[in-house]
């Protein structure tokens, strides 16, 4: 068996595998780029989707958004979705909140990802800037690296983000953990996602999440049970959902009450590679 995950390494090992007669050939998509391109670059890539598809034995789809992705215009072979989605899982006793004490007396809003415009950056440090004028008493922690040549924020959002003091940057960490603690929701506006890990280790953290309503996102967060769920590229429906995180503090920690049971039962990292196993097995009979 070869079984092959990212995109450009999934095309090479499923057609080497046919060429030398590999049996069983699995591929897993844990994300798909074409859906949000446009042009000669979408049918590229849904080509080379094609062709991963048609050396595969088996394909599985990260979750169910990517699995009707697939079905609409890739490829009619079975797919099997494996547990509740997600390839990794999370390690719940990692994963897991400490008491902060001397936490700060603001309301914290936090992103963990790449800090560009595909993950609604722009949309986001813009609805927080009018919400902090509003609440002064409020802070958007941004986590993660500035990619300034592919797909970077626009100039307005990096003025923003330099001028406002209630925005703290702090570049890439090897742990985030300290930063999920020190807040008090998950912000994740993204574009498009496979099934993003970032929403699941907030969730075993103890954070709500405001996620997009894609692929991976909407299949972690139920709408007023352990987050809430808002148009991608809508910063008013954005705006309305972080005002909406502070004025209402009493649902806001039910839903944070009940976010690491929902990501325990659904993605503990040994449910998951269970699953993958129970799958080998089946397939190599």
């Amino acid at each position: 068996m070869v079984h092959s995950m990212t995109p450009k390494a999934g095309l090479l090992c499923m057609m080497a595998a046919r060429l030398v007669g590999v049996p069983v050939r699995v591929h897993t998509f844990t994300g798909l780029v074409w859906p949000t391109a446009t042009g000669l670059s979408r049918k590229v890539l849904m080509m080379t989707d094609k062709v991963t598809c048609l050396c595969a034995t088996h394909v599985i789809p990260e979750g169910e958004g990517v699995k009707q992705d697939l079905q609409r215009c890739i490829t009619k072979k079975p797919m099997e979705v494996l547990g509740y989605g997600n390839v990794r899982g999370v390690d719940l006793d990692y994963w897991k909140r400490n008491v902060v004490e001397n936490k700060k007396a603001v309301f914290t809003f936090v992103f963990v990802g790449r800090i560009v415009r595909d993950k609604g950056v722009n949309e986001m440090v813009s609805a927080f800037v009018r919400l902090n004028e509003k609440y002064p008493d409020s802070r958007l922690l941004l986590v993660g690296p500035s990619e300034d040549t592919l797909d970077p924020v626009s100039p307005e959002t990096r003025r923003l983000m330099d001028e406002c003091a209630t925005i703290e940057s702090v570049g890439s960490q090897k742990d985030v953990r300290p930063f999920y603690e020190e807040s008090d929701v998950l912000v994740f506006p993204s574009y498009r996602e496979g099934f993003p890990n970032v929403v699941i280790e907030a969730g075993a953290m103890g954070l709500p999440c405001i996620v997009t309503d894609i692929n991976g996102s909407r299949e972690i967060i139920v709408d007023g049970e352990n987050g809430l769920v808002i148009p991608p590229r809508d910063e008013a429906s954005l705006y309305d959902a972080m005002e909406w995180m502070l004025e209402h503090p009493v649902e806001c920690a039910k839903m944070a009450e009940a976010a690491r049971p929902m990501v325990a039962g659904r993605y503990e990292q040994g449910f998951v590679r269970r699953c993958l196993k129970d799958y080998y097995k089946k397939i190599l009979v």
